[in-house]
């Protein structure tokens, strides 16, 4: 099997349905689809429309988190979904400025 990491050629990735499952910032990976595909997600300040789009390390991601938006800045992508402490080493929350 190729590896799907190989044709990226900025180095390793996750989706960002994962991603943003693995780390706990959504409750499941069906809700994380959801968000991304609704295109309510922004990757480097570019809007997605896809579960599939790839996640790197120094990415900005900005969402909607009930009343407020969140933006994260991927630090290390996770291997599996673990306890909250290791999530949270993954990212790092940036304040918006308003």
């Amino acid at each position: 099997m190729a590896d799907p990491i190989a044709g990226a050629g900025h180095g390793p990735s996750l989706r960002i349905d994962k991603f943003l499952w693995f780390v706990r910032l959504c409750k499941s990976r069906t809700s994380a689809q959801k968000l991304a595909e609704d295109g309510h997600v922004r990757l480097n300040g570019r809007r997605i429309d896809r579960a599939h789009a790839p996640v790197r390390a120094g990415d900005l991601i900005t969402f909607p988190h009930g009343d407020s938006v969140r933006v994260v800045r991927v630090i290390a992508l996770p291997a599996r979904r673990g306890p909250a402490p290791e999530a949270q080493a993954c990212y790092e929350e940036l304040t918006v400025g308003g």
